[in-house]
């Protein structure tokens, strides 16, 4: 085992300026750091500076200390590594402002870190200040001891997996093996800074990643007061409230080198330039991601969402194909649809006349003027579709189980193992220590902790109850205004749009008055949805604000929660309507039903005759593919333009001129909550193909498409576009993974209810099967409509114009007897056998589906077992290595204390033992 066993060169000159504080204690406050100005006078060769400067730079000659390199990473010595940059502009009225600098500054560098400033005379705008900041080897040893960094005591001896059947097919596909595993696979144990002989560290400066450093840095950052000795201003802590009062203006550790170009320094390893080239190409979108690189690079938090979207994604392939495979079967039985050819017919649907779809401005119409939108309707509304709605809630199942085998490989590959039980104290946010004033006794660590009271607690909670409750009732308001919509606009569609027995327009063949509405209404529910997000976006992150979680895993969980609900009613509740909702309510000639009352005038909608499918499926792709095409505008395209403008600037200035901390301060910030955006569109997108997937099949595929150019947008704002975010961990995708299990059970129900009351598939079944003298579906659309006396419909609900004083009877879509019949207008038996055939399918594929779901669930283990192997393994190594570095320890204890013996009682012993030797 490869252990230290002495000091290195640079280690030595810093402590030689530290002499006085080389006594380092186990606490947070370890050693007073020091601060270098770079427009001191250096010129005198005296202090740590100028050691340093004669000391050997890693990666550097001679020739490169006379022309100073600006685009890296280190401090002015070459030495020491910039873990964290503050920036801030001396503003001529900030005398608080500088106050506060000071006092914050002066407590960092108690805290052990070391700083260097950079004049604004050398930033490019002559108005930035750049802090830069460098944790030494006893602050992060003492801290990655406090957060159980976990690091490597062997280089672990079980092989990476088998080889790949037919690996040859995949090899396209596939990175370099250094990039994928960027370093060796170790056992690992969390830090302990009194055992740092049992962990194999090389070299102190590079044991811990860059990740790791900044994290360690910015947990420091967080939790540092900035009021002076002696008071205890408890609101006045930590760098997120300086970055919001204007103290500092950004805050973010370095990225290592450009994205386009390699580091010239030799201790940068160059790891963005390496995920660009071979991550944030959208010409390598075929490529698998170097999860390992990302993880490494940006932290085990965005690793994780890139993993989870990458897992998604492949298995959207396979929920493509077979969406495709139906969509085509509906082509190719495109001529065999013989409803549409009734429809289309001029002897049958040519002579069927339509009792009008709204009062005064709808006319009487033939069927046949609804031909083209039944053939789109067998499309999607064919005997396939039943077979893939009940394929998409098996591969539902599949996707979540596998997913967890997957995330439960990352999680041990990762070190991410028990690492909220081992972290949640230590997530602890500083605003709920700050806001928090009351204490109380921790019964587990026997230690005081702040806490809110159970009254403050109720109170926000129902505060923010009601604000929910609020937000959600003006969406459901918003949905209702959409419907009047959908009413009223539609008799003005029904009166300029001409009829078909009239010498139509040529426009009128394909846009008729159910077509405009929807897509108009989808169109303005779309701008709807945009625009209440916008706005609670804010409202929810101010409410889980005043809510004041403890964790930030409890923060995240609850504003997840309350977006997503949000969403979840913003996005799905016209889709919704559509599918269980109109066409249902709608009464029949001479009864018709009105929304809130006859007063209103607002006569129910009605579905197409080929059924409501096709409108949900308009309204399914209006809305998703709306919303994906704005949010890659969003992604992309802006950040493009910006990046356009401003790259000019950044790659024609030379490295010695340009900076390091300048070019990534002109960087967008990632903010806390970046993450939590791209995880609600993914999860918004899976609601979409799963819970009314029935009705449009290509939903997958369109998913698909969008979600390759997701990776490569998102990989590339994050290596071109982003500041370098904090390294965070996080062992799972959180509350996500209740949402998607939620959705998915909710999918085989909404899915259910499509194909029985959305689709015209059971009235189908059931006159094929029961009600068919030739065991065809010859004759179904007459079956279908029934018949009502023009006579007895009440003068409100005709047309204003009388060109059809010849008409005796019309037709609409029910199943109820004639006029003159003892049951005149009442429900047939035909009715009550078709809602018996919904019934029934809606039970049998539930429990088909669920019967299948479970039984997968319980096939597949949720952890691999040689994922539990290694894990048995590196437990049995961690005791046995423990066991034998703690006797060895022991046996040198037992060593130095038998030499250190005091020379009296050895020379008494002696005497004694010559004196014995005489007498014998």
């Amino acid at each position: 085992m490869r252990r230290i066993t002495g000091k290195t060169k640079d280690e030595t000159l810093i402590e030689l300026q530290s002499a006085t504080d080389s006594q380092i204690t186990d606490g947070p406050a370890v050693l007073t750091g020091f601060r270098i100005n770079l427009h001191s006078d250096e010129s005198s060769g005296n202090g740590l500076s100028s050691l340093l400067d004669r000391a050997p730079l890693p990666g550097n000659t001679e020739s490169e200390k006379l022309q100073p390199n600006k685009d890296t990473v280190f401090f002015r010595d070459g030495v020491r590594r910039i873990d964290f940059v503050l920036s801030y502009l001396d503003d001529k009225d900030g005398e608080k402002k500088q106050e506060r600098r000071r006092e914050f500054e002066a407590n960092l560098e108690k805290q052990g870190l070391e700083l260097e400033t950079e004049d604004k005379s050398d930033s490019k705008d002559h108005k930035t200040y750049f802090l830069k900041i460098h944790a030494p080897w006893h602050v992060l040893a003492t801290y990655a001891d406090v957060l159980k960094v976990k690091v490597p005591f062997k280089e672990s001896d079980i092989p990476h997996g088998q080889d790949v059947p037919l690996e040859c097919l995949s090899q396209p596909f596939r990175l370099p093996e250094h990039i994928m595993h960027p370093q060796p696979d170790y056992f690992t144990y969390p830090f302990e800074k009194t055992k740092t002989d049992f962990f194999l560290i090389n070299d102190k400066d590079t044991f811990f990643p860059p990740s790791t450093r900044n994290r360690i840095v910015f947990y420091i950052l967080a939790r540092c007061p900035y009021y002076k000795e002696g008071r205890k201003d408890r609101d006045k802590t930590g760098i997120k409230r300086l970055l919001s009062n204007g103290t500092y203006t950004a805050a973010f550790p370095l990225h290592d080198c450009r994205y386009w170009k390699r580091a010239r320094d030799a201790g940068c390893e160059s790891e963005r330039y390496n995920l660009y080239k071979n991550w944030a190409r959208f010409l390598i979108f075929y490529k698998e991601q170097p999860l390992n690189l990302i993880r490494k690079y940006y932290g085990e938090k965005i690793g994780i969402y890139f993993a989870w979207l990458g897992f998604y994604t492949e298995m959207l392939f396979f929920a493509a194909v077979m969406g495709f495979l139906c969509f085509t079967y509906g082509l190719l039985s495109y001529d065999d649809n013989i409803s549409s050819k009734e429809i289309c017919d001029p002897d049958i649907g040519g002579s069927i006349v339509m009792c009008p779809l709204c009062d005064k401005k709808c006319r009487f119409w033939n069927l046949n003027s609804t031909c083209l939108s039944s053939w789109q309707s067998h499309l999607f509304d064919n005997e396939g579709t039943v077979f893939f709605a009940i394929f998409m809630g098996i591969w539902v199942t599949l996707f979540l189980e596998f997913w967890k085998r997957r995330q439960a490989r990352l999680e041990y590959e990762w070190d991410l193992v028990d690492f909220e039980e081992e972290q949640q104290q230590l997530q602890i946010r500083p605003e709920f220590e700050i806001q928090c004033t009351n204490k109380r006794l921790n019964k587990i660590t026997q230690e005081m902790e702040p806490y809110l009271p159970v009254t403050s607690k109720c109170a926000r909670f129902c505060l923010s109850g009601a604000t929910v409750i609020f937000w959600i009732s003006l969406i459901v308001a918003c949905i209702i205004g959409v419907i009047a919509y959908r009413l009223a606009v539609y008799a003005a569609f029904a009166s300029i749009i001409k009829d078909p027995m009239r010498k139509i327009q040529l426009v009128g063949r394909f846009i008729t008055p159910q077509l405009a509405t929807s897509v108009t209404a989808s169109c303005i529910n779309f701008v709807i949805i945009m625009i209440l997000n916008f706005f609670y976006e804010r409202v929810a992150i101010w409410i889980t604000d005043m809510e004041i979680p403890k964790t930030h895993l409890e923060y995240e969980n609850r504003l997840t929660m309350k977006m997503f609900l949000f969403q979840f009613v913003n996005y799905y509740s016209s889709c919704f309507y559509v599918a269980f909702f109109k066409g249902k309510f709608v009464g029949y000639p001479g009864a018709y039903s009105y929304m809130f009352g006859k007063s209103t005038k607002l006569r129910n909608e009605e579905c197409d005759p080929g059924g409501c499918l096709i409108e949900l499926t308009t309204q399914l792709v209006i809305v998703m593919a709306g919303k994906q095409l704005w949010g890659n505008i969003q992604e992309a395209l802006l950040p493009l333009l910006r990046n356009l403008w401003s790259s000019r600037k950044g790659r024609h200035n030379p490295e010695n001129h340009y900076s390091r901390w300048e070019q990534d301060h002109v960087l967008q910030n990632f903010s806390q909550l970046g993450l939590f955006y791209e995880y609600l569109e993914m999860v918004v997108q899976f609601g979409f193909i799963t819970l009314f997937v029935a009705s449009f099949p290509l939903a997958p595929l369109l998913a698909l498409f969008n979600n390759i150019l997701e990776i490569r947008v998102d990989a590339w704002k994050f290596t071109t576009q982003f500041r370098r975010p904090v390294a965070s961990k996080a062992r799972n995708i959180g509350a996500w993974q209740e949402i998607l299990n939620g959705v998915a059970i909710l999918s085989v129900v909404t899915n259910a209810f499509i194909m029985a009351f959305t689709s015209d598939m059971i009235p189908r079944m059931v006159y094929l099967y029961a009600y068919s003298k030739e065991g065809s579906m010859r004759g179904y659309v007459n079956n279908s409509l029934s018949i009502y006396n023009i006579s007895q419909i009440p003068k409100n609900n005709m047309p204003e114009d009388e060109w059809f004083v010849n008409l005796t009877t019309c037709r609409y879509r029910d199943y109820r007897y004639p006029p003159g019949h003892l049951k005149e207008y009442t429900h047939t038996m035909q009715f009550w056998h078709i809602l018996a055939a919904k019934m029934a399918f809606i039970i049998i594929m539930e429990h088909v589906v669920f019967v299948v779901k479970f039984f997968v669930a319980w096939m597949i283990p949720d952890i691999p077992s040689d994922v539990k192997a290694r894990f048995k393994r590196e437990r049995y190594l961690i005791q046995e290595y423990l066991h034998n570095y703690e006797v060895e320890k022991l046996k040198i204890q037992l060593s130095a204390s038998f030499i250190t013996e005091p020379m009296s009682e050895m020379s008494v012993t002696s005497d004694k033992h010559e004196v014995l030797s005489e007498c014998l």
